[in-house]
């Protein structure tokens, strides 16, 4: 009798995996891994050493993952995620595979299918599952392939970390824009930078957030921001709550757009080309920049001006735009 329950139990686990398993995509054709880790997770885990922890558990699922990349630096700015998207582009890549590990430890992975442009994956479009801990995440992940038929043959035994794209640096003027004065700058607020930032989601810090949360995050973000513009910035500004084209701000005669990224200081001046060295290059720093869309260049002033907390951060780039 107890055998009988055992077999039974087995059956409706395996059933339960092949009704949920990971999509078609992933079984027919490569994936590459983007990894968050969350520095304050215990036991202290590298990125490199999750990869190679979770890589067997992936093919065991029957994916074919073919390179390894930390999120953080894929969603540093728009051109290194569009540098990143025209790789896998190239590398025929099908499958997006994001696994987050969050600050208690616990690992949520989820599959996408590859969008083929720079959003890299779209709303809406991935699979999931969580483990507590790295090996519950695979113990899950090898049930999956017990029931799951791969068409992937002849897949890597080991991870690889190819290098990733960091082009375009040289397109960061490190100066101020003219005609400040003239047109008003548009702010974007949280969830109005459209597809393109849904990849960013996905980051330890911001996984799970509700739609609710997001609307309280971004009016008191708003509040917050409208309190450094009323006395560091002189001119005319405009809030943006939706995502709208370039050609559409244009005619709404915002032709300047403030954008934000957080990454590691190290990472960011790298990405950016500036010279010299951060006294402390892992240190997660929030850097402000303008976007001038007619000529589509971006301005990150004459000083580097970013710290780890936003609204120094940003009050030091707009006194940095007063001559």
């Amino acid at each position: 009798m107890k055998s009988k329950l055992l077999v039974l139990i087995f059956f409706c686990i395996s059933n339960s995996f092949a009704q949920s398993g990971v999509p078609d995509f992933f079984l027919d054709g490569k994936s590459v891994v983007l990894i968050s880790n969350a520095p304050s997770a215990r036991p202290v885990m590298g990125f490199e050493e999750i990869a190679h922890q979770v890589h067997q558990g992936l093919v065991e699922a029957g994916g074919d993952p073919v390179g390894y990349f930390e999120l953080e630096e894929i969603v540093l700015n728009e051109e290194i995620q569009a540098g990143y998207a025209s790789l896998f582009a190239k590398r025929l890549i099908n499958g997006i595979v994001i696994l987050t590990r969050l600050p208690n430890g616990a690992f949520e992975m989820n599959v996408a299918p590859f969008s083929n442009n720079k959003n890299i994956v779209n709303p809406g479009s991935s699979w999931s599952m969580r483990g507590s801990n790295i090996k519950e995440l695979n113990e899950s992940l090898i049930k999956i392939g017990e029931v799951t038929q791969s068409k992937n043959l002849l897949v890597l035994e080991v991870p690889e970390f190819p290098q990733g794209s960091q082009s375009g640096s040289s397109s960061y003027i490190s100066r101020n824009p003219l005609n400040l004065n003239v047109f008003r700058l548009g702010i974007p607020l949280s969830g109005a930078g459209g597809e393109g930032s849904h990849l960013t989601s996905f980051r330890y810090d911001l996984l799970g957030r509700s739609d609710a949360e997001r609307a309280r995050s971004q009016e008191r973000e708003k509040e917050q921001l409208q309190a450094v513009f009323e006395t560091s910035y002189p001119h005319q500004v405009v809030f943006l709550t939706e995502a709208k084209t370039s050609q559409e701000l244009i005619r709404d005669r915002v032709q300047f757009v403030l954008r934000r990224v957080e990454g590691r200081e190290g990472d960011l001046m790298k990405s950016m080309g500036v010279s010299g060295q951060s006294p402390n290059p892992e240190k997660v720093v929030v850097k402000y920049y303008i976007h001038f869309l007619v000529r589509d260049e971006l301005y990150i002033g004459p000083k580097w001006d970013a710290d780890a907390n936003w609204q120094v951060a940003l009050t030091n780039f707009l006194q940095n735009l007063n001559p």
